[in-house]
C-alpha cells in the first residue's frame, strides 16, 4: 500500500494553491473519521488518503474530460490501488463511475460538504469552523446565492446514499475538521479587542 506521504507529495507536486491543498486535508480528515464510523476493520489512513488525493490533479486537469480521469491514470503509474482510484473517480458522477464501496460513498458525502463548511465557516466574525453550527449550515443550504459553486444536490444525494441523517453528518463532518482547524485555516483570528477595554 502507498503511504501517506507519498500521497501528499503528489498532492504537492500537483497542486499549488493553497485553498486546494486545505480543502484536501479537509476531506482527508472526514474520511478518515468515517473509515472508523463505518470501516472499522478497515485502515484509515487508506480511507484519507482517498480524501487527500480525490482533487489533486484538478489544478492543472480541471476541465470535466481530464478531472478525474488523468488523475487516476497518474495514480495508477505511481502503485495506487484500483479501489481507491475508482473511489475517486465515483466522487465525480458526472464520470459515471458507480460508488460501489463504502469508501466511495463516503467520498462523495464528504466531498462538497467540507467545502460547504469552510465557506460557512470563512463567513463567520471569527472564521472559526468551531462557531459553526450545524443548524445553520442546514439552512446555508437552501440559500442558492450562497457558496453557489457547492453543489447542494452531491451533499444531499450523499448522505443518502451513505445512509445516514443530513443534520447528524453535518455535525460529524464538522466535528472531524475540528481537530485540523489551525491547519487548514479555520481556527480563527482573534478579533481586536475593543479600545478602552
Amino acid at each position: 500500500m502507498k503511504s501517506r506521504d507519498d500521497a501528499l507529495a503528489l498532492l504537492h507536486q500537483y497542486t499549488k494553491s493553497d485553498s486546494l491543498r486545505k480543502h484536501a486535508l479537509a476531506v482527508e480528515q472526514a474520511m478518515k473519521a468515517c473509515a472508523r464510523k463505518f470501516a472499522p476493520d478497515e485502515d484509515a489512513t487508506r480511507w484519507g488518503i482517498a480524501g487527500l488525493l480525490h482533487d489533486f490533479d484538478y489544478e492543472q486537469f480541471p476541465n470535466a474530460d481530464q478531472h478525474p480521469w488523468v488523475g487516476s491514470k497518474i495514480l495508477a503509474e505511481a502503485g495506487f490501488d484500483d479501489d481507491l482510484r475508482r473511489a475517486i473517480m465515483g466522487h465525480a458522477p458526472y464520470t459515471g463511475v458507480p460508488r460501489e464501496t463504502m469508501m466511495a460513498r463516503a467520498l462523495f458525502a464528504c466531498d462538497e460538504l467540507c467545502g460547504f463548511l469552510t465557506a460557512c465557516a470563512l463567513v463567520q466574525p471569527s472564521k472559526a469552523l468551531m462557531d459553526v453550527k450545524p443548524a445553520s449550515v442546514k439552512k446555508k443550504l437552501k440559500d442558492k446565492a450562497f457558496a453557489r459553486s457547492v453543489s447542494r444536490d452531491d451533499i444531499y444525494n450523499g448522505v443518502q446514499e451513505l445512509g445516514v441523517d443530513l443534520d447528524e453528518h453535518i455535525a460529524f463532518v464538522r466535528d472531524a475538521m475540528l481537530e485540523i482547524a489551525e491547519e487548514i485555516g479555520l481556527g480563527g483570528s482573534t478579533p481586536a479587542s475593543p479600545a478602552g477595554s
